[in-house]
């Protein structure tokens, strides 16, 4: 662990503001925070256009263009928060889980830079992150609370305790219920990134229009893959027969596995919520911007007495934001990370030692 001024405990022994700098770059998006006492003064994103035309993330080219951003990303979130680097009392990066060749990136910027300022490194487990973004701004929830964790990359049912004592009671035992979105946005032609493009559809659509299977996983675990192959075996179907099916019933199509893919979400949170009785609820994670789930969310809540969570908007994709928030409590419990510290591309739920 670095040391400078501070104790064991992170805490300085001059009363000083504890000021963070954050770095996300766990896939394509390169983003830079600063964090003083809990508090988000700046958020920067950069976002890499070069995967379109792919329809997809490139890893290669999205650790290239890490490179090219990081440095004009991180100045531009100190001077958005008047922040000069001899302020700050601590450097936090995401440590997992991601594209490997992503992480390496900001993993290695923020080693040089806690060691050009003498100053602590803060591993930062991006999931959890995540969870945590409903407790950055008012209002939040109580502990513990229950957090439907999902992207593009995962789904989850997080148990929060504490902010820093978190447990997965359930997650999805194949594909993310984001992948479901752009897989399906995938084969109806959308570009990419087409599950924001489905939920925008989805609004003029009949969600009962067409019926896909809803799978039944033991306890509170999820599976996405069946009802991919379900979709997808709908549609070859279907355009055999009319070749205009899709452009004829696009929104009907959205609608429905838009309402498919929530319904699945919301039945094991409910299940959940119910079996342990908390009625502190969140959801997050880039599928939590969807306008479909938070609505299904706010009326699951008015119908069994929940206080339900979301996070702005910026809190919802990858951002910096949220790591530097989690790191502020890492900071105050004196998690601190060594130069030996490695990236994973794997998204181990331990958290990362010093």
């Amino acid at each position: 662990m670095l040391q400078s001024e501070y104790g064991l405990n992170g805490a300085s022994h001059t009363g000083k503001s504890i000021t963070l700098l954050a770095i996300e770059s766990s896939c394509d998006e390169t983003s830079a925070a600063v964090i003083r006492d809990g508090r988000v003064l700046s958020n920067l994103i950069a976002n890499q256009k070069v995967h379109e035309q792919y329809g997809g993330v490139v890893p290669e080219l999205a650790s290239r263009a890490h490179m090219q951003n990081i440095v004009p990303v991180v100045d531009q979130a100190l001077q958005q928060a008047g922040v000069q680097k001899s302020d700050l009392q601590a450097i936090a990066f995401t440590q997992s889980p991601g594209l490997i060749g992503s992480l390496l990136v900001g993993a290695s910027f923020a080693k040089a830079l806690a060691v050009a300022l003498n100053i602590p490194l803060i591993a930062v487990h991006h999931m959890k992150a995540h969870v945590l973004a409903n407790c950055i701004n008012e209002p939040r929830p109580s502990f513990p609370f229950l957090c439907l964790t999902v992207s593009g990359g995962h789904t989850q049912i997080v148990l929060c305790k504490d902010y820093l004592d978190m447990e997965i009671i359930g997650q999805t035992i194949d594909d993310a219920a984001g992948e479901a979105f752009d897989k399906t946005a995938k084969l109806l032609g959308l570009p990419y990134p087409g599950g924001p493009l489905i939920d925008r559809y989805a609004q003029q659509g009949n969600p009962s229009r067409f019926r896909f299977p809803r799978p039944h996983i033991p306890g509170y675990d999820y599976s996405f893959s069946g009802l991919k192959t379900a979709i997808l075996y709908f549609l070859k179907e279907q355009t055999a027969k009319d070749p205009s099916f899709i452009e004829h019933h696009l929104a009907d199509i959205c609608a429905s596995v838009q309402q498919t893919i929530i319904d699945i979400l919301m039945q094991k949170l409910i299940q959940a919520a119910e079996d342990t009785g908390i009625r502190e609820v969140c959801i997050a994670g880039g599928v939590s911007a969807n306008k479909g789930l938070r609505k299904a969310l706010q009326e699951e809540a008015d119908k069994r007495g929940w206080h339900a969570y979301v996070p702005e908007f910026q809190y919802c994709t990858d951002n910096a934001g949220m790591i530097g928030y989690m790191a502020y409590h890492q900071y105050l419990a004196g998690q601190f990370a060594d130069l030996h510290v490695v990236p994973s591309a794997r998204g181990d739920w331990k958290m990362a030692e010093a």
